[in-house]
C-alpha cells in the first residue's frame, strides 16, 4: 500500500462525482472540500533512519531465506513500520518516522520463519509479523525507544490454500495469503471462507487470526474466532500446534490464547479454516426504518427469532444522510423516484426523514432458503415499521464495501480528523450506550471548540448483543496538533465505552491505541494473566513488544 495513505497508488475518493457531498460537509463540519489544503511530505523530502543491522544478523538472515528476499531499501522499511491507524497515518505525512525496521525479510515457508526467529532471538534483535499492513490499532510499530535491530517479517509468500478436506469442509491455508488471493483459490473448488472485513482487499488470513477480526457476513459465517479451527504458530520454544477439531476439553484454549495475540506469542503460519460450499444465492436487501431503536429492535428480534441471515446493518440518521450525500450523480429516472418514495414515506407512512435509518439485511443459501428467510425477515421488520426499498442499494452496497478507508485520506488531504470506534454490548444496553457515547463525543467537540459531525451503525449481530461502531469527525481549531485534539475526542468515546459495561474493541484489537483501557475492561487480574503469558512465552520481549499490555 501507499507508505503515507490507504490502498494502492493512484486510487483515491472524490467527491466531484457526488454532487451532494460537498454541501453536506459543509454543513456537518463547516469545511470546503473543493480542494485539498495539505499534502503528505514527499518522499524526497523524508529522513528514513539508516538501518542499524549487524553485519552477522544480516548474513543469517540471507542464510535462511537467501538475500532476495532480506531489504534494507528505504521505501520497503517505511512501508513496514507502521499500520493505517489515524495517528500513524499523521505522523506518515508529517515526515515523522522515528523507528521504522531495519530489514524487512519474507520467507517462503515455515523452516525460513523458525530459521528467521532463531537468527533473530541469537542477535538479540526484535521480530513484527506483518501480514498486509492494514492495522488501526497501532499494533506494528516498533518502540519509538528500541535500540536493539528491529527485523519486520513479511509473510506474504505464504500465500497458498494447501488442502481442502472437503468431507470435513475444513482448509489448510498458509498464513499470509491475502483475502481476494483467498477466496479465489477456494472458488476454484467451490468453496468459500466468508470473511470480509472493510480491510479485506489489503489484509490477511494471519492477520485477522491475530487481531480477532469480524468480517461483514459474521452473523453467518461466525468471526475469526469460530471460523479458526487449528493453527500452527513457530514460537521461541519450536513450533505450536493445535488439532483442527470441532471442540475438546484439554484445558485452557491454547488456540483462543493465539487469537488476538497480535504476534506476541509466535509468527502464525498456517491455519486450519472452515469453508462452505458457494451458495447458489446471496442477495442483499436494503430497508428504511423509522428511527435507529426501531431498526435495533428489528435486527434484535431477527437474532433472537430462528431467522438465517449473513449481514445485519442499521445506519443511524447521521450515517444515513451521510450514506445519502455519497451518491453518484443521479438519473432523471433515479430523481423521480426518489421524489415518489419521499413522499410516500411522509405521506402514507408518517416517516420524520430526518431520523429515517438506512438498513441492509443478506440472504444467502438455496433459492428455497433465500425466499423462506425474506417472508420471515420481512414479518420482523414490518413490525418495526420499516419499508423494504429493493436490491439495488444492497448491490451498490456490496460494489462499494471496501472502499469506505479511502474517504480518510480524502479528509486528511483537506485537514479534517476522521476515525472510527467500536464496541460490543448486550441487546438490553444497546440504546443506552449508543446514547452515552453521542453525548461524550459532542461534549468532547465543545470542548476543543471545534464542529464535529458522529455516526454509527450496528454492524454485527448476536444472539445476546450486538456491535455498535462509530465514525467520527472534525476540523481541528487553528494551529492546534491535530493528534492532541483527536486524542480528546477519541479518549471521550473510549472511556464512555468502558464506563458504561461495552468492550473497548469488538474487532479492531488492542495494539498500543487501545491498551491503557485494557484493565478496566478485562480487570486487573485478567491483565496480570495476560502479562504471565507473554512474559513466559518470550521472556527476551522479542516478539512485538509493548503490544496489547
Amino acid at each position: 500500500m501507499k507508505w503515507w495513505g490507504w490502498g494502492l497508488e493512484g486510487a483515491q475518493f472524490t467527491h466531484e462525482d457526488k454532487p451532494e457531498l460537498a454541501p453536506f460537509i459543509r454543513k456537518v463540519l463547516g469545511v470546503d472540500v473543493g480542494r485539498a489544503t495539505t499534502a503528505p511530505i514527499r518522499w524526497a523530502d523524508l529522513d528514513v533512519p539508516v538501518p542499524t543491522l549487524p553485519d552477522g544478523l544480516r548474513v543469517a538472515l540471507e542464510h535462511a531465506v537467501t538475500a532476495a528476499f532480506v531489504s534494507v531499501d528505504p521505501l520497503d522499511r517505511v512501508v513496514h513500520a507502521r499500520g493505517k491507524s489515524l495517528r500513524e497515518l499523521i505522523r506518515q505525512r508529517r515526515g515523522d518516522v522515528p523507528r521504522v525496521p531495519d530489514v524487512v525479510v519474507r520467507p517462503g515457508s515455515e523452516d525460513e520463519i523458525t530459521a528467521v526467529l532463531q537468527a533473530a532471538l541469537t542477535a538479540g534483535a526484535v521480530i513484527i509479523a506483518f501480514g498486509g499492513g492494514s492495522s488501526i490499532s497501532g499494533s506494528l510499530e516498533a518502540p519509538a525507544d528500541e535500540l536493539r535491530p528491529v527485523i519486520s517479517v513479511d509473510l506474504a509468500r505464504l500465500n497458498k490454500v494447501l488442502a481442502i478436506d472437503g468431507t470435513s469442509r475444513l482448509a489448510r491455508v498458509q498464513a499470509g495469503v491475502f483475502g481476494p488471493h483467498l477466496e479465489e483459490q477456494l472458488g476454484a473448488q467451490g468453496y468459500t471462507f466468508g470473511h470480509f472485513p472493510d480491510s479485506f482487499t489489503y489484509s490477511t488470513l494471519g492477520g485477522w487470526i491475530a487481531t480477532r477480526s469480524s468480517g461483514m457476513q459474521s452473523d453467518a459465517y461466525g468471526d475469526i474466532a469460530d471460523l479458526t479451527k487449528g493453527l500452527r504458530v513457530v514460537t521461541p520454544f519450536g513450533t505450536l500446534i493445535t488439532r483442527p477439531v470441532p471442540a475438546t476439553s484439554t484445558g485452557p484454549s491454547v488456540r483462543e490464547m493465539v487469537l488476538g495475540s497480535e504476534g506476541r506469542l509466535g509468527i502464525i503460519t498456517e491455519a486450519t479454516v472452515q469453508v462452505r460450499r458457494i451458495p447458489e444465492r446471496r442477495e442483499i436487501l436494503g430497508y428504511l426504518f423509522p428511527t435507529f431503536a426501531d431498526g435495533l429492535a428489528a435486527m434484535r428480534d431477527i437474532a433472537a427469532g430462528e431467522c438465517s441471515v449473513s449481514v445485519t446493518r442499521v445506519s443511524d440518521a447521521p450515517e444515513t444522510q451521510f450514506s445519502f450525500a455519497t451518491r453518484t450523480r443521479p438519473t432523471l429516472i433515479d430523481r423521480l423516484q426518489s421524489r415518489a418514495l419521499t413522499t410516500y414515506l411522509q405521506r402514507r407512512r408518517g416517516f420524520d426523514l430526518s431520523q429515517m435509518c438506512l438498513a441492509f439485511i443478506g440472504y444467502e443459501g438455496s433459492e428455497r432458503h433465500v425466499a423462506e428467510q425474506r417472508q420471515a425477515v420481512g414479518t420482523i421488520v414490518k413490525r418495526h415499521g420499516a419499508l423494504c426499498i429493493g436490491r439495488g442499494p444492497g448491490v451498490l452496497y456490496d460494489q462499494k464495501k471496501f472502499d469506505t478507508p479511502y474517504i480518510r485520506d480524502f479528509l486528511l488531504d483537506r485537514r479534517v480528523a476522521a476515525d472510527v470506534s467500536e464496541t460490543a454490548m448486550p441487546w438490553s444496553q444497546l440504546m443506552r450506550v449508543y446514547d452515552v457515547v453521542s453525548a461524550a463525543a459532542y461534549r468532547a467537540f465543545a470542548e476543543l471548540g471545534v464542529q464535529g459531525y458522529l455516526m454509527c451503525h450496528l454492524s454485527h449481530s448476536y444472539h445476546v448483543g450486538a456491535c455498535l461502531y462509530f465514525t467520527f469527525a472534525f476540523e481541528p481549531t487553528p494551529g492546534a496538533d491535530m493528534i492532541v485534539e483527536y486524542d480528546v475526542v477519541k479518549s471521550a468515546i473510549q472511556q464512555a465505552f468502558v464506563d458504561n459495561g461495552a468492550t473497548l474493541s469488538h474487532h479492531h484489537a488492542v495494539g498500543t491505541e487501545h491498551a491503557r483501557w485494557l484493565e478496566q475492561d478485562i480487570s486487573a487480574p485478567g491483565v496480570v494473566m495476560l502479562r504471565a503469558l507473554f512474559d513466559a512465552t518470550d521472556p527476551g520481549r522479542h516478539l512485538n513488544p509493548g503490544k496489547i499490555v
